[in-house]
């Protein structure tokens, strides 16, 4: 009994001593912008043919075909 009691009491001073130790922050990576992203042009605007359908289903994802489609289904992503 007196082993398991040192190795309690061993644990339980490893463990104070980690959470009385200050904790650096996390490190944030942060990537330079690339050129070519600097130098892409801006995105053309959305076709009224291209409208994405908007149904949207009981689990909130909402429907990628065309507004207006034809199929009697949708499909979600």
């Amino acid at each position: 009994m007196d082993g398991l009691r040192a190795m309690r009491e061993a644990r339980y001073a490893e463990r104070a001593a980690r959470a009385a130790a200050p904790v650096a922050p996390p490190r944030t990576a942060r990537a330079a912008p690339r050129p070519a992203e600097a130098e892409k042009p801006p995105a053309e605007p959305v076709v009224a043919d291209t409208v994405p359908c908007g149904h949207r289903n009981m689990g909130g994802r909402t429907c990628t075909r065309e507004q207006g489609h034809a199929a009697k289904s949708h499909r979600y992503s």
